[in-house]
């Protein structure tokens, strides 16, 4: 009978309405969820088959609520450096337990991005959900795979070891004063015997201390000295004797058949040109130098660290100048100064801070002022990210509709990109939310005025009998 469908699609009516009002209901309290995606509701009529042309059977209605997953939310900053957004494609990959979870610990995604340290320094959102990333070892190489879930770990942001580097380059740039004779200590001067500088028996005339970096943080001295070369040599007139020495000259050992001595680490001869610049051609080559790894016994001919520093191998690159350089040594008749001496590396310092960028990187921060990369957070990134099944916490899991998985570096083959410091807003607007209240409220009066009628016209029927 058509009172009765009629009745059964007002009752289909208030089904599907109050549906509505329940995702109505739940975009409304999650307006300031960070990285909540509305809820759509899409109502379809339902069409009962037709007898005859001379009755209608309503069929209803029926209401699906939708997650428009792939909805883009405002960015808002935030003074948190943990605190992380999406600003594109792609989801955070996060699991319910950190270093404890096992193969039967699911993964979700989220664009919850609140992340902070739990007691134990793994980032965590404001749902419980621990964020992963890619591992960096090192030696700076990532383990990445574009599908491969189970390599990621926890992302951890203490409990990471300080950090030193040790010195690789030294760039020296000197004047020393040019002067017409040597002093009288020249003429005796052999830097293989115990008439050298290293040991204090020969005064040098100018001498500077520089202070490098060893492999495990500590700072040690070195020290270069220069004396005039032995003017009653013809060809002297512009050329220095070097020393390059370890203070104290304990800290270095020598090989068997070592013809270094008293610390020292080089030797040689340093020449001018009449003009006063480094004359690289008549000159030492001091480019390559080098300190060899702490040893009982250091390899015959070398100078290594001594053992009980226990320190690893130091090549060391120093730059003094040349043709088409700037800086470097110079010999003019003016006071012999040293203008800037610059060495790579840093004593040891203890982490101090994390920040992420665009790209993912976590980036660890020392306190003497070196950065390393620990963990790059990739982004998940499905075909059809409005397939994904919502979860509670602001999660999603993987569905059959979303399509494959692919794990996707931050501005990568499409991927979205981290943006620190920020998060990102609910995509929930109040005006179009209320807006749909009235509506649906109204559409809920209107089914429930059908059932009301229709009851009425059934009720008129019944009475013919009377």
């Amino acid at each position: 009978m058509s009172i009765t469908t009629a009745m059964a699609a007002g009752a289909s009516g208030l089904r599907a309405n109050a549906s509505a009002l329940a995702a109505i209901s739940d975009n409304i309290a999650n307006v300031n969820t960070v990285g909540y995606k509305r809820f759509r509701n899409d109502f379809t009529a339902l069409i009962n088959a037709q007898s005859n042309f001379t009755s209608y059977n309503a069929g209803g209605v029926m209401a699906n609520a939708r997650a428009n997953v792939g909805e883009q939310g405002a960015l808002q900053s935030s003074n948190v450096a943990t605190h992380l957004a999406v600003a594109g494609g792609g989801f955070f990959v996060t699991r319910e337990r950190a270093a404890g979870a096992t193969g039967n610990d699911p993964y979700f995604y989220t664009r919850a991005g609140a992340f902070a340290p739990d007691p134990q320094g793994y980032l965590r959102n404001a749902a419980n959900h621990f964020l992963h990333g890619w591992p960096i070892d090192a030696t700076g190489q990532i383990n990445s795979s574009p599908t491969d879930l189970t390599a990621l770990v926890p992302v951890r942001t203490t409990g990471i070891s300080g950090a030193a580097e040790q010195t690789s380059r030294v760039t020296l740039s000197a004047n020393i004063q040019a002067q017409g004779t040597s002093s009288a200590a020249a003429t005796g001067y052999n830097p293989a015997s115990a008439a050298n500088m290293a040991n204090g028996s020969i005064t040098p005339d100018w001498d500077t201390p520089i202070q490098i970096f060893d492999s495990l943080g500590g700072v040690r001295n070195v020290r270069f000295a220069f004396l005039k070369a032995d003017t009653a040599i013809p060809g002297n007139e512009n050329l220095w004797n070097v020393e390059i020495y370890v203070e104290p000259a304990s800290d270095v050992e020598y090989g068997a058949g070592a013809t270094l001595r008293d610390g020292q680490i080089a030797v040689g001869q340093i020449a001018f040109t009449p003009f006063g610049e480094f004359d690289p051609a008549r000159s030492t080559d001091f480019s390559a130098l080098g300190i060899g790894p702490s040893s009982a016994t250091p390899p015959a001919g070398s100078v290594a660290w001594a053992q009980r520093l226990g320190l690893a191998n130091q090549p060391l690159t120093l730059e003094i100048g040349g043709p088409n350089s700037g800086g470097g040594l110079t010999q003019y008749d003016s006071p012999s100064i040293l203008g800037t001496s610059q060495v790579d590396g840093i004593a040891y310092g203890d982490l101090s801070s994390v920040e992420v960028d665009p790209q993912g990187f976590v980036t660890a921060l020392f306190t003497n002022g070196l950065s390393r990369r620990i963990y790059q957070l990739p982004l998940a990134n499905f075909s059809n990210p409005d397939g994904l099944v919502a979860q509670q916490g602001g999660v999603y899991r993987a569905g059959p509709d979303a399509g494959p998985l692919n794990l996707r570096a931050a501005g990568e083959a499409g991927a979205g990109k981290v943006a620190p410091r920020a998060l990102e807003a609910s995509t929930v607007d109040l005006g179009v939310e209320f807006t749909n209240l009235i509506t649906t409220q109204r559409a809920y009066s209107a089914s429930s005025k059908i059932i009301t009628t229709a009851d009425e016209m059934l009720d008129e029927l019944i009475r013919l009998k009377r």
